[in-house]
């Protein structure tokens, strides 16, 4: 799920603009999905998505040449069809991220985080490999700018590897994260001093795009990764854990279900970072050090 401000608006694949009315969802079916959506993802669509639930999976019942909803919750919940289940998430799920969003999270890296990194690091307390977990990551504009970050302000030279793993429910945004390539109009949402050391202007048919560096591309490794899974496909524990803007979309027992899970990678010493309009009160394990990140209780002040 996504995961970097995934408020639901409609898809470019999977929306439809026009009206397809031989395509109707039955309160009790509505119900149904509702459930299965829930059990698969801990998303919880309320009755007034009806409509947007429809709207978006048209298109996908179009392509498969099914007429009714009915037969496509037959399909999707075959237990053969993981596949299709998954395609469903990627209708019902979206995601509208930017470069450098949040600015305050960045600030505290650059003036707080960092060089206490590079103190401990200097005082032989920590090692110089950095492992960060983008949870939610949506199209790539997230890991990418925490790449930069670190790129500018922990040099190879000085030891420093930076590994950013940047996960999300959607195969979709996923495969456009990998490919690296933004419309040229997210520049002004980079800081220029970044733009022009990280960012590659498209020219000829790429005209009106631009390309992150191969540098930046060498450090994150894109995932599907379900949060609200029993367990994760990670190893180890991370410095730094971004899941921002994510959590709004999950109701208590889903919250409490995958802050669980992310607790459990976050190294003793480690940071968790949420948007600013969530909040984690009760989250027993985690103590504030900042607005919107955390620690875990037990490591030391």
């Amino acid at each position: 799920m996504s995961r970097s401000d995934s408020r639901p608006r409609m898809p470019g694949n999977c929306g439809i603009s026009e009206a397809i009315e031989e395509l109707s969802l039955a309160p009790v079916l509505f119900s149904r999905f509702q459930k299965l959506i829930y059990n698969e993802c801990g998303i919880w669509l309320g009755p007034q998505k009806q409509a947007l639930l429809t709207s978006r999976l048209a298109r996908r019942l179009r392509t498969l040449g099914l007429s009714t909803m009915s037969e496509y919750f037959r399909l999707v919940t075959q237990p053969d069809q993981q596949h299709e289940r998954s395609v469903m998430l990627d209708c019902i799920t979206t995601n509208e991220t930017h470069f450098f969003r949040e600015p305050r999270h960045f600030d505290y890296l650059a003036q707080e985080v960092i060089p206490k990194w590079k103190r401990e690091a200097e005082a032989g307390k920590r090692l110089r490999h950095l492992s960060v977990w983008c949870a939610g990551c949506s199209s790539g504009e997230e890991p990418y700018s925490l790449a930069m970050l670190f790129l500018k302000h922990l040099s190879a030279e000085a030891g420093w590897f930076p590994q950013i793993l940047a996960s999300d429910i959607s195969t979709r945004v996923l495969e456009k994260a990998r490919e690296a390539t933004f419309p040229i109009e997210k520049a002004q949402e980079i800081p220029k001093e970044y733009l022009r050391s990280y960012m590659l202007k498209g020219t000829k048919e790429s005209t009106g795009t631009m390309r992150v560096v191969p540098e930046l591309q060498k450090i994150v490794r894109f995932a599907r990764i379900n949060l609200f899974a029993d367990s994760y496909p990670v190893q180890g524990t991370f410095d730094l854990i971004f899941c921002r803007n994510v959590l709004i979309y999950f109701d208590d027992r889903s919250k409490e279900k995958v802050l669980a899970g992310l607790v459990r990678h976050l190294s003793p010493t480690g940071l968790l970072f949420v948007g600013h309009s969530e909040h984690l009160n009760g989250a027993r394990e985690l103590r504030l050090v900042a607005p919107t990140v955390y620690a875990l209780k037990s490591a030391a002040a």
